[in-house]
């Protein structure tokens, strides 16, 4: 059994003052190469997991389509991460020893990195083994001219190559991404929004142009604002029919801001928080307040900081608790996925006797929603100052979240299971 804690030690201890800057670089590509050693040692760690766990699952009678169901969150949480980047672990370990070998090789000795090996299964995947087989001979089987590739060059000489040997499959897979186009919203830097549009290729080169074409058409005219900021508002304005810049700018939808009461009334600027978004400056909320036509009340405990709370004898979770839950949670429950909250969950099942209360419920994202309905995984309610839940997976092993307080917390807990107040 390999020393984890003596391993860790000795990696933490390498950097050292007393190497020369010749010795720091062939450390820094040593410790590169270490890291794609460790990293497709996780790969071949999660596939005889996953076949381990399958196994189990077909021997307790569990039907075929269900035995890989929570396979992927457990391997995120240990990794801890997303159950989406856990999906994409699992995924590239159940293939990358049998059908991309040279692939698998040059990431076992350290020469590519676990993305790399990650773009090659990923545009071949619409390939049949055989021609996936082909295309990892060709751009694989020897490691020095693979090592030397750029993560775009390797990815469009495997595209290149996946055309070659079979278009139709290729024009399929194009077809199929063209149905899953769509619009996301993600926090950026500096309190402003990333919204990302994915479209076929024409759509979104024509889109671009328009907005380039307007871009165009004001700085000719003499527009003092950059291309760019033309742009966006452009965007803005075509989309939601109104002017970006006006001082009475209604966005026409709602907005739902939680913020405590002295926020609002500037006696603070500990901030707020904006659903869909995440968190906003004292400032910023008071300028969305001022502007609001409706404003929804959502009182926090003044000790906890937790939201207050609401109950129903309903099974089903009543729509007004739905929002609170995604009001309190804010992003999936499961530690490490930051995916929005698509499901207001049961922690005890109903099945198992749990209530439909706001303390058995909490938000998560529709595939933590379906992992933790896999064999072997129970969550249960646990005591805290803030709406806390312990999740343990089929191994044993238990993770435990807390909602995010609505206002700065001031209990701490001084032993397992009891708080003090410390202001």
């Amino acid at each position: 059994m390999i020393d984890l804690g003596l391993l860790q030690a000795q990696v933490r201890d390498l950097p050292t003052p007393a190497l020369s800057d010749d010795e720091r670089i062939d450390l820094l590509r040593g410790l590169e190469e270490l890291k794609c050693i460790a990293e497709a040692a996780q790969a071949a760690l999660t596939a005889d997991f996953a076949e381990s766990q399958i196994a189990k699952a077909a021997d307790a009678g569990v039907p075929a389509e269900r035995r890989s169901r929570g396979v992927a969150a457990q391997v995120a949480l240990a990794r801890r991460e997303s159950h989406h980047r856990g999906s994409r672990h699992l995924g590239l370990a159940m293939i990358l020893q049998t059908e991309l070998p040279h692939t698998w090789s040059a990431f076992q000795s350290g020469r590519i990195t676990e993305w790399r090996a990650t773009l090659m299964a990923r545009e071949t995947a619409c390939l049949a083994l055989e021609q996936r087989l082909e295309v990892d001979e060709r751009l694989a089987a020897d490691p020095d001219a693979l090592e030397k590739m750029g993560d775009a060059e390797l990815a469009a000489a495997a595209q290149k190559l996946a055309g070659e040997l079979d278009p139709a499959s290729v024009a399929e897979r194009r077809r199929r991404a063209e149905s899953e186009r769509g619009v996301s919203l993600r926090p950026a830097p500096d309190v402003m929004s990333q919204l990302s549009a994915l479209l076929p290729v024409k759509d979104g080169v024509a889109v671009f142009a328009a907005l380039k074409s307007a871009a165009d058409t004001a700085t000719g005219i003499g527009d003092p604002r950059s291309r760019g900021q033309v742009m966006a508002d452009t965007l803005v304005e075509r989309i939601t029919g109104r002017d970006p810049l006006a001082d009475d700018a209604d966005p026409g939808t709602t907005v739902n801001v939680i913020l405590p009461d002295s926020v609002l009334t500037g006696q603070t600027d500990t901030g707020a928080y904006v659903d869909g978004y995440g968190p906003i400056p004292g400032d910023l909320a008071r300028d969305l307040a001022a502007g609001a036509t409706w404003l929804r009340r959502l009182y926090a405990d003044a000790q906890t900081g937790a939201l207050v709370a609401m109950e129903s004898t309903r099974r089903k979770v009543p729509d007004g608790m739905a929002r609170f839950l995604r009001f309190r949670d804010r992003i999936c429950r499961t530690p490490w996925c930051d995916a929005p909250v698509r499901h207001s969950d049961h922690v005890e099942a109903v099945e198992e006797g749990g209530p439909t209360t706001v303390a058995n419920a909490q938000g998560l994202c529709q595939a933590c929603n379906h992992a933790k309905q896999a064999r072997g995984w129970t969550a249960r309610p646990r005591p805290g100052p803030v709406h806390t839940v312990q999740t343990t997976t089929p191994t044993g092993h238990t993770y435990t979240s807390a909602a995010p307080p609505a206002r700065k917390p001031v209990w701490v807990e001084v032993e397992p299971g009891t708080w003090t107040l410390i202001s």
